[in-house]
């Protein structure tokens, strides 16, 4: 057996370990990236994600609520509350599909990123509203909710990254959620300063908020 050989022999069990090595970490990784209640990704791996598909123009960024979540939790146990919230997440991202992406940001808020091949983003996520707000299927008694949605197309705001994208489309979601409306759009135009028309205290507020119109 030659020089190259003997090296090569020595060198496989540690290659074939260090490889074992970079699969286990890249699973922890992925593990830490993924909500453990619903599978969807956390911020973390939602915002990696999404970010990328914030550089094609036809995305579009949505934000989902709850309605009365912590009702429902004292109402019917947190069993009932943890099963809506896993039910939520399995429709959103059946919704979002592969071409996008769901995240849970946390307690009941979700968000999503999709891909609007054909500019009818408005009807989607007209559907997508009344699929969130059904039962949950095998509860007993049947727990029913609403879920408050608000969203805005990336190619509105070029100048805007995730991070006020998805600002701008909570403040359409509370918009919605005061005037029970269910579905909003975040517009070009400027609000008036009214706590209808975002949500009160709520971290990282705008002061030049978008209007806020009807689904389109």
């Amino acid at each position: 057996m030659n020089t190259l050989a003997t090296i090569l022999l020595s060198v496989l069990p540690l290659a074939t370990g260090w490889a074992a090595h970079v699969r286990w970490l890249y699973g922890c990784l992925n593990t830490a990236r993924r909500d453990p209640l619903t599978g969807l990704h956390t911020r973390d791996g939602f915002t990696r994600r999404a970010t990328v598909l914030l550089k094609d123009p036809r995305a579009v960024v949505a934000l989902a609520d709850v309605d009365k979540f912590k009702h429902i939790n004292d109402t019917y146990g947190h069993a009932a509350g943890d099963a809506l919230l896993k039910a939520t997440a399995d429709r959103l991202a059946h919704h979002v599909g592969r071409n996008g992406v769901a995240g849970r940001l946390g307690g009941d808020e979700f968000a999503a990123v999709l891909i609007d091949d054909h500019g009818t983003a408005g009807d989607l996520l007209a559907v997508l509203h009344g699929v969130l707000a059904r039962p949950v299927e095998g509860q007993d008694p049947a727990v029913h909710t609403t879920v408050s949605l608000g969203w805005v197309r990336a190619a509105d705001f070029p100048a805007e990254d995730l991070s006020g994208l998805l600002r701008r489309a909570d403040e359409a979601m509370y918009a919605a959620k005061q005037a029970r409306a269910g579905l909003r759009r975040a517009g070009l135009g400027r609000l008036f300063a009214t706590l209808a028309g975002r949500r009160a205290g709520r971290t990282g507020a705008r002061t030049d908020a978008p209007a806020v119109g009807v689904a389109a």
